[in-house]
C-alpha cells in the first residue's frame, strides 16, 4: 500500500511537471523569430499555401488559444506533422525512439557493471598500483567528451582494427527482424534470427561504450570513495570481529550501503544519456530519437522539437521515480521515513 501511495503521489506531481514543461516548450517555440508557416514551406511556396498552413496551425489566434489547441491534440496523441519528414511526429517517434532506448539501455548496462566493478576493485586494493590505474582511467573517462571517445573508438576499433561495424544498426544484407519491441537484439531473438542478434550486438558495442565511458568513470569513482569511507565504519569492524565471512561483510553490508550514492548518480546519468546521445548517434549514423531531434532543431521543425523535449522530460521523471525506489530498497531508513510521513 505504501508503494502504491508513493507511485500515486509521484505520478500526481509529475503531471504538473509535464504541464510546466509543455508550457515552456510551447512559449519558446512561438517566440522564436520568423514565420513558422513560411519556414516550413520554403521561400518559393505560394502565399495562399502559406496562409492555409498558418490557419491550420492557428497562428492568427492568441497565444493562449494556440496552447489550448496544441495541448488538446497532444493529450489525444497528436503531436502534429513533422515539417521535415512530412509524417506524423508520433510515427517518427515510434520509429526512432526504440533505437535510442536500445542504445541507452546497453550503455547503462555497461556503466552499471563496469563502474561498480571497477569501484569495488579499486576500493579492495586501495593505494596500490591497481587502484592507481583505475583512478587514472576514471579521471580520463570523466574529462573526455563522449563524442571524442566515439571518434577515437570509431577510428581504432572500427576502421584500423576492423573489429566492430562503424555505422548503423545492422550490416548490409543482414535481414531485419520483425518489429515487436523495436529493439533489434530482442526482436531477432524472439524471431530466432540469431545471426541478426549477433550483428546487432556488434553494432551496439562502439556507440554504447562511447556513451558509457563518462558515466562509468563517474560511478567507479563514487563507488570507490563510498566503499573506502564505509570500510572504516564500526559496523564493518564489528562484523569482522564477530567472525562474519568476508564475502558476506563485503556483499551484504559494505556494498549495499556504498551503492546508495552510486544508484542516485547512475539514475541521473542514465536519463541524461538519452539527451546527450545526439553527437554519438550522428557519428555512428544511428537512427535514434536524439539524431532526429538534432535534425529537427537544425531545420526549425518545432513540432518534432517539442515532442523530443517532452520525451526527454518523461524519461527524467520515470528514471527519478525508479531511483527513489532503488535507494529505498537499499536503505531501510528511507522507507521508514516515508512510512512515517504517510
Amino acid at each position: 500500500m505504501r508503494l502504491l501511495g508513493f507511485l500515486a503521489r509521484r505520478g500526481f506531481q509529475s503531471v504538473f511537471v509535464l504541464l510546466g514543461l509543455s508550457i515552456l516548450i510551447f512559449i519558446i517555440a512561438r517566440v522564436l523569430p520568423g514565420d513558422r508557416a513560411r519556414t516550413a514551406l520554403g521561400a518559393r511556396a505560394p502565399q495562399w499555401v502559406v496562409d492555409r498552413l498558418r490557419e491550420d496551425l492557428h497562428l492568427a489566434q492568441p497565444l493562449v488559444a494556440q496552447y489550448g489547441y496544441w495541448l488538446g491534440d497532444a493529450l489525444q496523441g497528436d503531436l502534429g506533422i513533422s515539417l521535415v519528414t512530412r509524417r506524423a511526429v508520433t510515427d517518427d517517434i515510434r520509429d526512432f525512439l526504440p533505437a535510442s532506448l536500445e542504445l541507452v539501455l546497453f550503455s547503462g548496462l555497461i556503466t552499471a557493471v563496469g563502474g561498480i566493478g571497477l569501484g569495488i576493485l579499486s576500493a579492495r586494493h586501495k593505494d596500490t598500483w591497481v587502484d592507481n590505474i583505475i583512478r587514472v582511467f576514471s579521471y580520463m573517462g570523466v574529462v573526455i567528451p563522449s563524442f571524442v571517445a566515439a571518434i577515437l573508438l570509431l577510428l581504432l576499433f572500427g576502421l584500423i582494427l576492423d573489429w566492430f561495424p562503424s555505422i548503423g544498426r545492422l550490416s548490409e544484407g543482414v535481414p531485419r527482424p520483425p518489429k515487436i519491441t523495436g529493439f533489434y537484439t530482442v526482436d531477432s531473438l524472439l524471431a530466432g534470427q540469431f545471426a541478426t542478434t549477433w550483428d546487432a550486438l556488434k553494432h551496439l558495442v562502439l556507440p554504447a561504450v562511447a556513451l558509457a565511458l563518462g558515466s562509468l568513470s563517474q560511478e567507479a569513482r563514487i563507488t570507490r570513495s563510498t566503499m573506502s569511507d564505509n570500510l572504516s565504519k564500526d559496523y564493518i569492524a564489528a562484523g569482522r570481529a564477530l567472525g562474519v565471512p568476508e564475502r558476506l561483510v563485503t556483499g551484504r553490508f559494505l556494498l549495499k550501503a556504498s551503492l546508495i550514492p552510486t544508484v542516485s548518480i547512475f539514475g541521473l546519468d542514465f536519463a541524461a544519456t538519452l539527451s546527450n546521445a545526439f553527437l554519438v548517434e550522428l557519428i555512428f549514423v544511428w537512427p535514434g530519437i536524439s539524431r532526429y531531434g538534432v535534425n529537427a532543431m537544425l531545420r526549425k521543425d518545432l513540432n518534432a522539437i517539442s515532442a523530443v523535449i517532452l520525451i526527454l522530460g518523461i524519461t527524467f521523471i520515470i528514471v527519478n521515480i525508479l531511483v527513489d525506489l532503488g535507494v529505498g530498497a537499499l536503505d531501510p531508513r528511507i522507507r521508514l521515513r516515508g512510512a512515517r510521513s504517510d
